[in-house]
């Protein structure tokens, strides 16, 4: 049976660093004169900060913006007025009757505090009334963020600057729907 015997290197020992204060002092020093590496470190860090968001507002003084949930697809406008929402040239009421889509529709003026104070008018396309009154949330609330990027942050924690990934689970071969199997007969 041979045995190895394993060599350790070699570790330069010096006075300075062999105690606490010793080590206490290398690393004052080492603190005190920044190096390449600590400077780009830090210039990466600035680079890295949250970008400002900017005020995006077009020649008539209006924020756009697109929504999207589900198949529909809503393009928003939004300017300082009297809190009229118009939507496919019908007002909101009207287009959509369900209380609870009217609710959803004016869901980020409620957050962001600033209910009565936009006109919005938006063209809708695609999917059901449920799908459009999402995109017109959405639409709405990107808009706002152009139009007051301060209003950035509540809309972002009540996550309606999400766009909401659930859709509709395509149907699969061998089966009657998405996930229902085709009836079972035993005999």
């Amino acid at each position: 049976m041979v045995t190895t015997t394993r060599k350790e290197p070699a570790r330069k020992s010096s006075a300075k660093g062999s105690t606490l204060s010793g080590i206490k002092a290398t690393v004052k020093e080492a603190a005190a004169e920044p190096t390449a590496a600590v400077e780009t470190k830090v210039l990466a860090a600035q680079v890295a900060e949250a970008p400002k968001h900017e005020r995006k507002v077009d020649q008539y003084g209006r924020a756009y913006a697109t929504g999207r949930r589900k198949n529909a697809t809503a393009r928003v406008w939004i300017k300082p007025g009297k809190g009229k929402i118009t939507v496919n040239g019908r007002d909101v009421s009207v287009y959509f009757a369900r209380p609870v889509l009217q609710m959803v529709v004016n869901q980020p003026f409620a957050v962001a505090d600033r209910a009565g104070q936009f006109d919005v008018v938006c063209l809708v396309a695609g999917g059901g009334l449920s799908g459009q009154a999402g995109a017109v949330k959405h639409g709405i609330s990107r808009a706002l963020t152009y139009f007051e990027p301060d209003l950035r942050p509540p809309l972002k924690t009540a996550k309606f600057l999400t766009r909401d990934p659930r859709v509709v689970e395509r149907k699969k071969y061998g089966r009657a729907k998405a996930r229902k199997r085709f009836q079972f007969s035993k005999r």
